[in-house]
């Protein structure tokens, strides 16, 4: 995927507001600034929960941080804008972590797809594998007729809620 031009598209928090309540210093997602902090962190995590994804995003200061999978992404990043956010599984092989699924899938930041190259970037810093791009990538707009955040599948461009249009390019916040 070609990386983004200009400067990054920031993210910034449009699920619900209620949940923003929830935002908390002690349970921001864990930063991630090596090999060693995976390594750590995970040995952390029950077997269970290392087999399934965790949260992630991506801070603007390009660092990884990643909670429990049932942890909101708003919270996970300290309510700041994010240049990603979504699900990722790692597994261990080789010496190394490998990212072996990931996505952008978010329905607190909505991310677009070229919210990838901060990802990899990411990835790489702290020695991580990955596959060089989302597994599995999910596609948001904002319904221009109705207001409501939607997901296309299959490449259908239609609202789920009222039926409209939706655009081809990303718009779920200004």
């Amino acid at each position: 995927m070609a990386g983004v031009s200009g400067p990054e598209r920031r993210y910034r928090y449009v699920g619900p507001a209620e949940l923003t309540a929830l935002v908390r210093p002690e349970a921001e997602g864990r930063v991630v600034r090596s090999a060693a902090d995976l390594d750590d962190w995970l040995a952390e995590c029950a077997r269970a929960e290392r087999a399934e994804p965790f949260t992630y995003v991506v801070g603007t200061d390009g660092r990884l941080r990643l909670a429990a999978r049932r942890s909101e992404h708003v919270v996970c990043a300290g309510g700041r804008d994010v240049l990603a956010a979504g699900e990722v599984r790692f597994e261990h092989g080789s010496g190394h972590w490998t990212a072996v699924e990931i996505s952008n899938q978010s329905t607190g930041y909505c991310p677009d797809l070229d919210s990838w190259p901060a990802v990899a970037r990411a990835l790489d810093g702290v020695g991580v594998g990955h596959p060089g791009g989302f597994t599995h990538a999910v596609v948001f707009r904002r319904c221009e007729e109705c207001g409501e955040r939607a997901i296309v599948r299959e490449g259908d461009f239609v609202c789920v809620f009222c039926g409209g249009d939706l655009p081809a390019r990303w718009n779920v916040a200004p």
